[in-house]
C-alpha cells in the first residue's frame, strides 16, 4: 500500500504500472473515490488531463483530492473485488453506492432445516437459507407470502417441537402439522420445492406439474387431492394473470435502463423469469463521475456482487471492461451473458426499463415541489427562521427510569435519513424524569466537539415543558438563532398541538394538513426507533437476570443454551429431554436448569 500526496508529476511518477485499487481522499482525510485499473498508473494520470464537458463531476471531483492511496493486486479480477469491499466499507460521495436493502423485505426460506418454512425476514443474513427480494413494496411481498401460505401447507411456528395437539392452523388445514410427528417428509418437501418454484418465476412447471398430478388423483378417484390440486391451480393461474407477458425467450433476464441528467443518474432494474416481469426497482445517484461505460460496469458491480444472477443481462450502455463478466459467471458458477440489445424484444424491453428510469426523475421532481409547498407553509405557520431541509425529532422511552433511552431521528426534506438516527443511554437518571432525561440527551447532542451538522428545526416530543429544556440547552450551547424549535403534543380532546418559542398558545393545524401530517410522522418515527432500542434493552437485562441466576450454568452453558433455542422465551418453554440435547448438557443439568426456570417463573 502506497500514499501520494497530490496529483502532481512527481507522484504520478511515483505509481505503479500494475493492476490495483486507488482510493481518495478529501482534506478532512475522508474517502470521496474508489476505483480499480488493470494499469494504475495510467489511469491515475487520466484524473490529470480531464477535458470535454462530460467530465464536470469528474473535475469537481479531482479539485477536492488532497492524497490518494493505492493498493496493488495480482490480478485485474483481484482489484475488482477489493474496488467493492472498499466502496462498501468508505460510501465514498462519488462512487455509486447502492443503498443496502435493510428498509426492504425478504422471503426467506429455511432449506437447511429439517422442516423448512416460509417467513418474512428484514435482512439477509449469512446463513444457508434462500432469500427472494429485496422486495420494495411491502404490499407486493405479504400477497407473495400469503398466497404460498395458501397454496403449500407449510409450517409457520418458529420452531417445531413435538406435541400432542397441532396449533391452529394445522386444526384449519393450513399446516401439515410436522410437530405432530406424522407428517411425511417427502410431500412436506414437495411443497417446499414448489415454493422454491415460485419464488424463483417458474410458475409453469408447477401448473403443468399440478396439472398432471390432478388427474392422476381423479383417475384414482382421490377426488379430495384433486380437489385441493385443482384450487392450487386456480389461485396460480389466477395470480399468474395479473402478471405482466414481457417475452418468452430467455428463462431469466435482467434489464437496465439508464438516465443521465446533469451529474445525476437514474437506474431502473426489470427482472423477468419464465417470460414475465416478476420485479422492477429503480436507484437514483446524485454524484456520479466517469463515462457512460464506466459508470454502466460501476452500477452493475454494485447491483450483482451480493444479489442474484440471471443467466442474461440486458444494458443500454457498452462496457469497457470484460472482467466483471468473468466474476459474475465465477460467482454463479453457470454462463451469464451481458448484452446491449439491438433488435427485437431485448429493444422494447430496454426501452420500457428506460422508460421507468426516466420516470424517477418525474417523481423527484414532483416529491420537490411537494416539498418546496410543505417546508414554505411550515416556515410561514411555525415562524421559522430557515427554511426547514434537515428536521430531527427527539423522543424519550423508560419504564419507570429504567432503561431509559433517547432516541434522535433525521429527516432532510421530508425524507428519512436513516443513516443519522442516533440512540443514547440515559446515563444521568434512573428515575423517571423526563426533563432531566432530555437534558442530558440533547446537552450531549449539541455539545461543541460533534461534528453532525445542526438540524434546520428540531422537533420535541412535548408541550412548553420540554420546549422549555430544549430552550435552555439551545442557550447553554451558544446555538440561539442557529436553529428553529416546536414541541408537538397531543391535546385533551386528541387533537394536535404545536409550540413555539415565545408563543403563549398553542398553533392548533387542521387534522389532515401536509404540515401536521410531516410533523407528526417525525415523532411517530422517533417513538418507533426508540422502543424498538428500549425493548432490546429490556430484552438484555431479562436474559441476564433470568440465566445469569441458574445454579452450575456459566458463560458458556448460557450462550450454548442461547444458541441451541435461539431466545431466553424458548429456553423457558423448553422439555428436560430437549434442554439436554444441549452441547455440554446431560439427563441431570438439564433437570436441574429445568426445575429453576419453573420454580423461578
Amino acid at each position: 500500500m502506497a500514499q501520494h500526496p497530490v496529483l502532481t508529476d512527481t507522484c504520478l511518477q511515483e505509481l505503479a504500472s500494475g493492476p490495483g485499487v486507488y482510493l481518495m481522499f478529501n482534506k478532512r482525510g475522508l474517502v470521496i473515490y474508489v476505483g480499480k485499473a488493470r494499469n494504475l498508473k495510467k489511469r491515475v494520470t487520466s484524473y490529470a488531463r480531464l477535458s470535454g464537458s462530460s467530465h464536470n463531476k469528474t473535475r469537481a471531483m479531482v479539485a477536492k483530492i488532497q492524497a490518494i492511496e493505492t493498493i496493488l493486486t495480482r490480478t485485474e479480477k483481484e482489484a475488482l473485488i477489493l474496488e467493492a469491499s472498499l466502496i462498501k466499507k468508505h460510501k465514498p460521495k462519488y462512487n455509486i453506492v447502492l443503498r443496502d436493502d435493510k428498509n426492504y423485505p425478504y422471503i426467506r426460506v429455511s432449506v437447511q432445516d429439517e422442516w423448512p418454512r416460509v417467513a418474512m425476514s428484514r435482512r439477509k443474513n449469512k446463513d444457508k437459507a434462500r432469500y427472494f427480494g429485496p422486495y420494495s413494496s411491502i404490499s407486493s411481498m405479504w400477497s407473495t407470502l400469503k398466497l404460498l401460505w395458501k397454496l403449500f401447507p407449510l409450517h409457520r411456528c418458529k420452531t417445531v417441537r413435538l406435541r400432542h395437539r397441532p396449533c391452529l392452523n394445522g386444526q384449519m388445514g393450513n399446516c401439515l402439522a410436522p410437530c405432530l410427528g406424522d407428517s411425511r417428509r417427502d410431500e412436506y418437501m414437495e411443497n417446499v420445492e414448489r415454493v422454491l418454484l415460485v419464488l424463483e418465476g417458474k410458475s409453469k412447471k408447477i401448473i403443468l406439474d399440478l396439472q398432471q398430478r390432478m388427474a392422476r388423483a381423479a383417475d384414482e378417484m382421490a377426488f379430495e387431492q384433486a380437489a385441493l390440486y385443482r384450487d392450487q391451480l386456480k389461485a396460480l393461474t389466477k395470480t399468474l394473470e395479473k402478471q405482466i407477458v414481457a417475452g418468452s425467450g430467455q428463462e431469466e433476464i435482467d434489464v437496465f435502463g439508464c438516465t443521465r441528467l446533469g451529474g445525476s443518474l437514474a437506474v431502473s432494474v426489470l427482472s423477468i423469469r419464465g417470460g414475465l416481469l416478476v420485479g422492477n426497482r429503480s436507484f437514483y445517484f446524485s454524484e456520479v463521475v466517469g463515462d457512460d461505460g464506466k459508470v454502466m460496469g460501476e452500477v452493475l458491480e454494485r447491483y450483482y456482487l451480493e444479489r442474484y444472477i440471471p443467466s442474461l443481462i440486458l444494458i443500454p450502455w457498452a462496457l469497457h471492461e470484460g472482467v466483471l463478466l468473468e466474476v459474475l459467471t465465477e460467482i454463479k458458477q453457470a454462463k451469464v451473458e451481458i448484452r446491449r440489445p439491438q433488435r427485437g424484444d431485448g429493444v422494447k424491453l430496454a426501452e420500457m426499463a428506460t422508460l421507468n428510469a426516466k420516470q424517477v426523475f418525474v417523481d423527484r421532481r414532483k416529491r420537490q415541489k411537494s416539498w418546496q409547498m410543505v417546508a414554505e407553509g411550515l416556515q410561514k405557520k411555525l415562524h421559522l427562521v430557515r427554511e426547514p431541509v434537515r428536521m430531527e425529532c427527539l423522543d424519550i422511552s423508560n419504564t419507570s427510569g429504567k432503561q431509559a433511552v433517547g432516541s434522535l431521528v433525521c429527516f432532510i426534506k421530508g425524507d428519512k435519513a436513516g443513516e443519522e438516527y442516533r440512540h443514547y443511554k440515559i446515563k444521568s437518571k434512573d428515575t423517571p424524569d423526563d426533563y432531566q432525561m432530555m437534558y442530558e440527551v440533547l446537552k450531549r447532542r449539541f455539545a461543541p466537539d460533534k461534528q453532525a451538522p445542526l438540524p434546520d428545526l428540531l422537533v420535541v416530543d412535548g408541550g412548553r415543558g420540554q420546549l422549555g429544556v430544549a430552550t435552555r440547552v439551545i442557550e447553554e450551547c451558544g446555538l440561539v438563532g442557529e436553529l428553529d424549535l416546536v414541541g408537538i403534543a397531543k391535546g385533551r380532546g386528541g387533537d394536535e398541538k404545536l409550540f413555539i418559542p415565545g408563543r403563549k398558545n398553542p398553533i392548533i393545524l387542521a387534522p389532515h394538513s401536509p404540515l401536521l401530517l410531516l410533523l407528526m410522522q417525525i415523532r411517530d418515527e422517533s417513538h418507533r426507533f426508540g422502543i424498538t432500542f428500549h425493548r432490546k434493552l429490556r430484552a438484555k437485562k431479562t436474559m441476564r437476570s433470568v440465566l445469569n441466576d441458574i445454579p452450575g450454568v456459566g458463560k458458556v452453558k448460557r450462550h450454548a443454551l442461547l444458541a441451541h433455542f435461539g431466545s431466553v422465551k424458548n429456553v423457558l418453554s423448553a422439555t428436560i429431554p430437549e434442554i439436554a440435547k444441549v452441547d455440554g448438557f446431560g439427563q441431570v443439568t438439564a433437570m436441574a436448569v429445568h426445575g429453576f426456570l419453573h420454580d423461578k417463573n
